[in-house]
C-alpha cells in the first residue's frame, strides 16, 4: 500500500516538473525533541544551521548555494528561526552520514539542515537534504527532489516549508505567491492600478494586467491558481475570474450596479461580493458552476466586505446597521446575523477569516492605540472575544492571511509616504516590510502551490 501511494505521489508531482523521492528518514509524525516556539506573544527563535548544498559537479554549485541562501532567508524572515552564519561552521557534513553533533552544539545550533545538489544526465538537477535535531542527535527528515534547473527557487521554498513544519508543528507558507495592486502615476484619473504577482519573498514580480486596465481587490482561490478581482474597465464595474495557469480572463459580473470586494468560498466553488442596489449595498453569492446569484442580506444599511469561515458555514462582514461600521457574523445562507465588535468609538472594516483557525483579522479606526495611530490591524475570535491590536499606522488596510494562519500581510502607509506591503506574525511580533517596485495596496496570499 505504501509503495502504491508513493507511486501516485511521484506521478502527480512529475506532471509539474517535480519528482519527489522516497522518504529516507523518520516519518513526520515522530515527535521532535526540538521545537521552535510559536506561543502567543513570545518569540524564542531557534538557532538553526543550514549547511552544505554544495554541488557535486560544477554545474550544480551555483544552484546549491542559491537554494541554501533562500532557505536561510525564508526561515529568518519567519521570526521563528535564527540561521547561523555559515562562516562560523567548523566542518562539512555529507548526506547519508551521521553528523558530528558535538561540533554543532558548540555553535549552539539546535537544528541542522544539510543538503547537496547534483546535475542529472536528463538535464534536471537532483537536490537531497536531511534535517537533524542536534540536541537529540536524531534525523527528522530526509528527502530528495529532481527538477529542472529553473525550478531551484521553488525547491528551496519547499525544503524551507518542510523544515518549518517539522520544527514548529505548523504547516509552512513559503511556496506561495502574493498578488496585489501596483499603483503608479499621479492621483486621479491618470493613476494606474495594475495587478502584480510575486513569490511570497518578493522574487519574480510580474504584471498580469495591462496599464490601461484598472484593477482592484484581487483575491486568490483557496483551491486553484485563480484570482477574482474588480475592474472599472470602460467605466463599468465588472468582476473577473483570472486563471494564472492559462492566463485567461473570464467575466463573472457585468452591469451598471457597482460591485465590491469579491472573495472565494473555501472550496473555490463560489464567490461573495457586495453590490449596490440604488444606494443600498448588499452581500451577494455566486455559484461559479451555474453562475446563479443569491442575495444574502436585505437591510437598509450598508453590508459589505464578506469573508467565509474556513468550513464555509459562516460569513463575517462589515455593516453600519448599528450606526457605524461594525463586524457581524451570519450563516452562509445570510441568516442569524450577530454583531461581534464593540470597542467604544471604533469603526471596523475589511474583515477576513483565518484559513486555519476561528480567528478574524480586521482594520479598526477611531480608537487610537497608545501610539496614537489612527488605523490598527487587529485580530479577534469569531465570537468577538480576545480582541487585540497587532499593528498600526497612519493608514492600514486590506489584511490577508498566509495559508497556515500564522502570518498576516497588509497595506500600510505612513503620513506623506506611499502605501507598502508589510507582514506580521499573529502575535504582533516580527513586523517586516515587503519591498515592491511601486506603491502597493490590496495584497492577497495564495494557497500553497501544487
Amino acid at each position: 500500500m505504501v509503495t502504491a501511494m508513493m507511486s501516485v505521489l511521484i506521478s502527480w508531482l512529475s506532471r509539474l516538473g517535480l519528482a519527489l523521492a522516497l522518504v529516507l528518514g523518520l516519518s513526520a509524525a515522530a515527535a521532535a525533541q526540538v521545537r521552535a516556539s510559536v506561543e502567543q506573544g513570545f518569540f524564542n527563535p531557534m538557532p538553526i544551521a543550514v549547511a552544505g548544498f554544495e554541488g557535486l559537479d560544477p554545474a550544480a554549485d551555483q544552484i546549491g548555494a542559491e537554494i541554501a541562501g533562500v532557505i536561510r532567508a525564508n526561515l529568518e524572515r519567519s521570526g521563528l528561526f535564527r540561521p547561523l552564519d555559515p562562516a562560523s561552521f567548523i566542518r562539512r557534513e555529507t548526506i547519508g552520514v551521521p553528523p558530528a553533533f558535538p561540533d554543532w552544539r558548540v555553535l549552539r545550533a539546535e537544528a541542522l539542515l544539510i543538503g547537496e545538489a547534483q546535475s542529472l544526465s536528463d538535464g534536471r538537477v537532483r537536490v537531497r537534504f536531511e534535517l537533524y535535531d542536534v540536541l537529540g542527535e536524531e534525523r527528522l527528515i530526509a528527502f530528495q527532489y529532481a527538477t529542472l534547473p529553473d525550478n531551484w527557487r521553488r525547491i528551496a521554498h519547499r525544503i524551507a516549508d518542510q523544515a518549518y513544519e517539522r520544527l514548529t508543528g505548523v504547516s509552512g507558507y513559503f511556496d506561495t505567491r502574493i498578488v496585489f495592486v501596483a499603483e503608479s502615476g499621479a492621483a486621479g484619473a491618470g493613476r494606474s492600478s495594475r495587478l502584480m504577482i510575486m513569490d511570497q519573498d518578493g522574487a519574480n514580480p510580474a504584471f498580469i494586467t495591462p496599464a490601461s486596465f484598472q484593477a482592484f481587490t484581487p483575491r486568490f482561490s483557496p483551491t486553484m491558481q485563480q484570482i477574482t478581482f474588480l475592474s472599472l474597465e470602460s467605466d463599468r464595474p465588472r468582476v473577473y475570474l483570472y486563471n494564472l495557469e492559462t492566463n485567461r480572463r473570464e467575466l463573472l459580473v457585468d452591469g451598471s450596479a457597482m460591485t465590491f470586494a469579491p472573495r472565494f468560498s473555501p472550496d473555490g466553488g463560489a464567490i461573495l461580493y457586495a453590490q449596490d442596489f440604488g444606494g443600498n449595498i448588499e452581500i451577494m453569492r455566486m455559484d461559479l458552476r451555474t453562475r446563479q446569484t443569491t442575495r444574502l442580506t436585505n437591510h437598509p444599511a450598508i453590508d459589505t466586505s464578506p469573508s467565509f469561515s474556513p468550513d464555509g458555514t459562516r460569513i463575517v462582514f462589515s455593516s453600519d446597521r448599528s450606526g457605524s461600521s461594525q463586524l457581524y457574523v451570519m450563516g452562509a445562507d445570510g441568516s442569524g446575523a450577530q454583531r461581534i465588535s464593540f470597542t467604544q468609538g471604533a469603526r471596523y472594516d475589511a474583515p477576513v477569516w483565518s484559513p486555519a483557525d476561528d480567528v478574524i483579522a480586521f482594520i479598526r479606526q477611531g480608537a487610537a492605540n497608545a501610539s496614537g495611530e489612527p488605523f490598527q490591524l487587529g485580530v479577534m475570535n469569531a465570537d468577538g472575544s480576545d480582541e487585540r491590536t497587532i499593528a498600526g499606522a497612519y493608514l492600514t488596510d486590506n489584511p490577508t492571511w498566509a495559508p497556515n494562519g500564522r502570518v498576516i500581510m497588509f497595506a500600510r502607509e505612513t503620513r506623506g509616504g506611499p502605501s507598502q506591503l508589510w507582514s506580521i506574525d499573529i502575535t504582533g511580533r516580527n513586523l517586516r516590510q515587503m519591498r515592491t517596485q511601486t506603491s502597493a495596496v490590496d495584497p492577497a496570499w495564495s494557497p500553497l502551490l501544487p
